[in-house]
């Protein structure tokens, strides 16, 4: 899901060495990143986060789709 050269930390930090862009994200979306780093597919992804914290399936899978969205237009996923 995100491309091998990728390089993220448990900060949040996300740089792309291809373009050189680099970005700041939040501890969810970072270990959205993780778990996608970790070959999760996106459902797997919605449980985890599902029983980590207290909010409804609607809103899970609506914040990883829009958030999954952002990150290909940031040309940061493997096709």
């Amino acid at each position: 899901m995100i491309k091998k050269n990728i390089a993220t930390n448990e900060f949040g930090f996300v740089f792309n060495p291809a373009t050189g862009d680099s970005y700041s994200s939040n501890p969810i979306a970072a270990e959205i990143i993780q778990l996608m780093k970790e070959s999760r597919s996106l459902n797997e992804i919605k449980k985890t986060l599902l029983e980590k914290y207290d909010v409804d399936k609607l809103t899970i899978e609506k914040d990883i789709d829009d958030f999954v969205s952002l990150l290909k237009e940031n040309n940061l996923l493997s096709n």
